[in-house]
């Protein structure tokens, strides 16, 4: 189990945190759609969703693209917000700025999330939360140097997510602004395993559930 860094007192509040969960790709690579495989007794897409509950996030923006009105339907969840980019094969960033324009103004900071990492636990997600309460600003988890997601994006920096270059994405604001990168070493390999293709799909369902999952919807 990650351990959890310690609170103080003037911490900034849980609640300021919202997340964004990118599924807007077409999975190209995994040959299959990602958001809408099983994973265990739920889907892919829902387990991602369950683990930021899980640690304690309530606004989450799931920005969709292709599929998108199937997804959304999948969900069927009237406490989530959806947004939609149009351009599905465009960058990262042009999903990051979709979703951030779901956002109020008053949130303090900004997970990232990616929709293939479904078995990220919400104890590590939870330490990212952690950092920033206790005065870090751009956060990196990691997992034996290895860096995963969600990454966190104090918004401060609102108006340079709002503006990142699509060749380098969210690099570019994390080397932009170097010296106020935290990065986070935890405990669970989860943080930096997501599933590019089918053999990353099948290893991880049974690494967490101990059997191969059916090939549906390949």
């Amino acid at each position: 189990m990650t351990s959890l860094i310690t609170k103080t007192k003037d911490q900034r509040p849980k609640a300021d945190v919202a997340a964004l969960l990118l599924a807007a790709g077409q999975s190209r690579r995994m040959g299959a759609f990602k958001p809408l495989l099983p994973f265990g007794n739920t889907t892919v897409i829902q387990s991602c969703i369950q683990n930021l509950r899980g640690a304690g996030v309530a606004q989450i923006v799931v920005v969709l693209g292709h599929r998108a009105a199937e997804v959304q339907a999948s969900l069927n969840d009237p406490q989530l917000s959806f947004s939609l980019n149009p351009e599905p094969d465009s960058a990262m960033s042009t999903s990051i700025i979709c979703g951030m324009q779901q956002l109020p103004a008053n949130t303090g900071a900004v997970l990232i999330a990616l929709a293939d990492h479904p078995a990220t636990p919400p104890e590590a997600i939870e330490a990212v939360i952690n950092a920033w309460q206790n005065g870090a600003r751009l956060i990196i988890p990691e997992f034996q140097g290895h860096g995963g997601h969600p990454v966190l994006v104090d918004l401060v920096f609102r108006e340079e997510l709002m503006k990142l270059d699509p060749a380098l994405g969210l690099r570019s604001l994390f080397i932009a602004h170097k010296d106020e990168v935290k990065r986070l070493g935890l405990k669970s390999p989860f943080v930096a395993r997501d599933l590019d293709t089918w053999d990353d799909y099948r290893a991880l369902h049974e690494e967490i559930f101990g059997n191969s999952p059916d090939d549906i919807g390949r």
